[in-house]
């Protein structure tokens, strides 16, 4: 997972309840994914897992459930102000060459956010065609339903 750019995020609106997906940079660092909220608590997705800290992950083929935790040093002791340092730097680190601008404010300036994804090893694998909705309570990991190709025939008779 960590070699892919972006990943895909839906949170649950907070006034809604409907699924909410954007496109974000990304680190994956184990069963954690770093982001940063460049408008802060002002970012909708910010807001609605606030709410609602369940969320979706997709990356790639991989599609995956979460609990998100918003790192916010002044509120979290001194292991939150580690992490969110840490968060700040892996994703800058991951950008920062890729982009022609200077990341640098946008690092200091934006919010970090972890995600704790589900272990895939009690995973669910889903074969509906779709991920499914971020509120789930069960770990699940998708798969895309088998085409016609991969069905199994009876047995000859």
């Amino acid at each position: 997972m960590a070699g892919d750019d972006y990943c895909y995020l839906t949170t649950t609106g907070r006034r809604t309840g409907r699924p909410h997906r954007i496109e974000i940079w990304h680190v994956a660092e184990g069963d954690t994914l770093y982001l940063l909220a460049g408008a802060g608590r002002g970012s909708d997705w910010v807001r609605n897992l606030e709410a609602e800290p369940a969320v979706t992950v997709e990356i790639g083929a991989d599609v995956r459930i979460g609990q998100a935790r918003i790192l916010d040093g002044d509120r979290g002791g001194q292991d939150q102000e580690d992490e969110e340092r840490h968060a700040r730097s892996v994703v800058f680190e991951k950008y920062a060459s890729r982009n022609a601008g200077d990341l640098t404010g946008w690092r200091e300036s934006a919010l970090p956010v972890a995600i704790d994804l589900a272990a895939l090893a009690a995973a669910v694998v889903v074969h509906e065609g779709r991920a499914p909705a971020a509120h789930a309570d069960v770990p699940v990991r998708w798969a895309p339903r088998p085409s016609p190709s991969h069905t199994m025939s009876p047995p000859p008779r």
